[in-house]
């Protein structure tokens, strides 16, 4: 195989909804389709109503295998799950797809690496996100992991789940990070890794942002406004830290220099499934009440999920806040490309990337995030010369402050600053360059060859201890 020959990849993502690691996916693949490469994508879920355009309309060849497991038992066990519900993708690959595909890209969930290495003898390159372990065992700071309250038998519960992730994760022939913040936590936390992952960046289709949209689209007439606008792109989850928003967004109404007629759209993926989501819907609206902002709930014409019911939403024509759930891409690009829109905000700290900042900059928008984690990659907060964005410390008072200055800059500046943000989305986090360097990676994993025998023994513990968490899930 030539380092120019295209080769067969197949894609293994457990949940195809709406959210970051998703659009990576998404990107990634079709950028590889792009340079010519056959790609399929293999998932556990993937509702047609809850995703992105590319996976349902036929841009992308996707494959729902649905598991007989359950997302959770009662609201627990979410983990044991995932590792169930991709055992039984796996199942499914080792049978029938294995001489479909040169090599494999596995994202988010590890514990198929070993078994598509050793019983199907394919290579596999891993995209780390960031560690689970950490995701779940503790808030994260760098450097350390804030630990929550968490009883004997969780603890327990979550030794099993964490060895095994740092375990599958070692198997795969390259590992892969989203930033180098995320490359550095790997490392000082899978302390049995050899070599710290590679950092290729997530990349976006630059063209999807530039394309214009149509403007009597229902769906799109019901989010855009000639009011100034305040827009956060993230999950409904309470790790985005989406109240940031909100209460930056009451402190800098009270302030004289800035429009009173600015209103905040909160837009993310919402799936009624998931409690997280409820809970963190449930304490924006709250906080709304407490700070007596008026709000209104939409969701896009084609959503499968069911807008929460509250007695004092939708009752202002002209409500401050507007969350709109499950926006299509339409909505996404009318809201992101309209002159209206003031700045992009990014709620969430120590986030392990984050593409929202991107797409905020590709549209040429200032972008205000918190001062950790990937957006220090991605955003150029120096002297006005040089900036694309404000890099704060999450705290309500700081944002009100930092947007009052963005809602202050004179059109000249506005447009350098939409060129210099440009530019740098463009060449930095384009899809093409995140494809490119996937493509050398893929290759790379592709040339090595048969597995060695020595790794194939350890394949097969593996495979044995998990075939037999299957087994006990399969009689619960």
């Amino acid at each position: 195989m030539s380092t120019s020959s295209k080769l067969r990849v197949a894609f293994v993502h457990p949940d195809l909804g709406i959210g970051g690691a998703e659009r990576l996916v998404v990107d990634a693949a079709l950028g590889l389709q792009a340079l010519g490469h056959c790609v399929d994508i293999y998932t556990s879920h993937h509702d047609e109503k809850h995703c992105f355009d590319e996976t349902r309309d036929g841009t992308l060849r996707v494959h729902h295998v649905v598991p007989p497991f359950p997302r959770s038992w009662k609201g627990k066990f979410h983990i044991l799950f995932a590792h169930a519900r991709q055992l039984h993708l796996t199942k499914f690959l080792l049978r029938s797809r294995m001489d479909k595909h040169d090599v494999f890209f596995v994202d988010q969930l590890s514990t198929c690496i070993p078994l598509l290495r050793v019983l199907g003898g394919k290579r596999v390159v891993f995209y780390c996100h960031f560690p689970d372990k950490l995701l779940a065992n503790g808030a994260f700071i760098e450097g350390r992991v804030q630990k929550r309250n968490a009883n004997i038998l969780k603890r327990i519960y979550r030794y099993p789940m964490d060895w095994l992730e740092e375990a599958t994760t070692r198997q795969a022939d390259i590992i892969l990070a989203n930033s180098r913040f995320t490359a550095r936590v790997t490392m000082a936390h899978f302390t049995s890794l050899k070599m710290p992952p590679k950092v290729v960046y997530p990349g976006v289709n630059v063209q999807a942002y530039e394309t214009s949209v149509d403007m009597t689209d229902p769906d799109i007439v019901q989010v855009t406004s000639p009011r100034p606008t305040l827009l956060s792109l993230n999950r409904f989850e309470m790790k985005k830290n989406a109240a940031l928003a909100v209460e930056t967004f009451s402190r800098l109404r009270r302030r004289p220099t800035v429009p009173i007629d600015i209103r905040l759209v909160l837009a993310g993926g919402y799936d009624p499934r998931l409690e997280d989501n409820i809970k963190t819907l449930n304490s924006l609206v709250g906080l709304a009440r407490t700070h007596n902002l008026t709000f209104k709930l939409i969701a896009p014409s084609k959503s499968s999920a069911c807008i929460p019911s509250f007695p004092d939403a939708n009752s202002h024509p002209e409500s401050d806040i507007l969350f709109l759930l499950n926006f299509t891409t339409g909505q996404r690009s009318a809201l992101l490309q309209a002159p209206s829109t003031v700045a992009l905000l990014y709620t969430p700290a120590n986030e392990h990337f984050g593409i929202g900042p991107v797409e905020g900059m590709l549209c040429g928008l200032p972008v205000l995030a918190c001062d950790s984690g990937g957006p220090t990659e991605s955003i150029v907060d120096s002297p006005s010369s040089e900036r694309t964005g404000w890099l704060r410390a999450p705290d309500p008072g700081v944002w009100a402050g930092a947007l009052e200055d963005i809602c202050q800059l004179s059109e000249v500046e506005r447009v350098a600053l939409r060129r210099r943000c440009r530019d740098r989305a463009r060449v930095m986090f384009g899809m093409e360059a995140m494809a490119k360097a996937l493509e050398a990676s893929l290759h790379e994993a592709a040339h090595m060859g048969a597995v060695h025998a020595p790794v194939k023994v350890i394949g097969f513990i593996f495979a044995f201890v998990l075939g037999l968490m299957v087994a006990i899930l399969c009689r619960v």
